[in-house]
């Protein structure tokens, strides 16, 4: 599915915050946490049990996460479930994820990028 592209952001502080959210994304242990997130809301000592993370360095990771808007929480009795912030993050990661499970087309000019 192809996504009509919006005006690519001109301003400096937009620039620098897109930078900084991939930066968190360029982490592994924060992508398998918010991948984690995608499919429905799930507790930090879920999320530490799929992962083989303790829940410490999970919350660390998630205080992060939801810092930069990338997942939200919502309480429930004494546990706190997280999610995707919203339908653009997890489109984002499905869109990368459709993007990396396609065959090379071998394309590629041989310039060194």
């Amino acid at each position: 599915m192809i996504h009509p592209s919006p005006a690519v952001p001109a301003h400096d502080e937009s620039v620098a915050q897109l930078a900084d959210l991939f930066h968190l994304l360029g982490d592994p242990t924060r992508l398998r946490i918010v991948l984690a997130c995608v499919t429905a809301p799930i507790a930090v000592s879920d999320i530490a049990g799929a992962l083989s993370l303790s829940s410490s360095l999970v919350s660390h990771h998630l205080r992060l996460l939801r810092a930069a808007r990338i997942v939200k929480a919502e309480r429930q009795g004494k546990q706190v479930f997280y999610s995707t912030a919203d339908a653009h993050i997890s489109g984002v990661l499905s869109d990368m994820l459709e993007h990396i499970a396609e065959p090379s087309t071998n394309n590629e000019t041989g310039a060194d990028v």
